[in-house]
């Protein structure tokens, strides 16, 4: 199924958002038990250094590259190139272990998973803007 090239952002938006809002959920619901101001702290760095490091470049990278397909009409899978789809893949499958077979404290579940859920969150959004953006620029949407 083909989609409008710009519609490619919104589908990442939707998947990067539920992705990051899944996880945020959980790191939330094991927080009350740790809720300090170092654990916060903590949790602001993991969404800092996702959001710098990771999530914040590989939004700009999937937009770049979803814009600048020449042709309007795309595969709906193209929000991800392979190696992102592989990625998420691993990250899925890493923390569903990680819980399923208690490989991490809950402290550790809290912090990591309310940080990298917001960071995850936040790319949809950006996402989000980004197709709104393109649906501004190029009245196509």
């Amino acid at each position: 199924m083909k989609v409008k090239k710009h519609t490619l952002l919104l589908i990442a938006c939707i998947v990067w958002a539920i992705a990051g809002f899944n996880v945020l959920r959980i790191g939330i619901l094991a927080y009350p038990k740790y809720i300090s101001i170092l654990n916060g702290l903590l949790s602001g760095m993991v969404f800092a250094c996702f959001q710098i490091f990771v999530f914040g470049k590989l939004v700009k990278k999937h937009t770049a590259r979803i814009t600048a397909y020449s042709e309007n009409r795309q595969f709906f899978l193209k929000f991800f190139d392979v190696k992102s789809f592989i990625i998420m893949a691993v990250m899925m499958g890493g923390g569903i272990s990680i819980r399923a077979y208690g490989l991490a404290p809950e402290r550790f579940i809290a912090v990591f998973y309310t940080g990298l859920g917001a960071s995850l969150l936040l790319a949809g959004i950006l996402f989000g803007v980004n197709y709104g953006k393109a649906c501004t620029a190029h009245k196509q949407c």
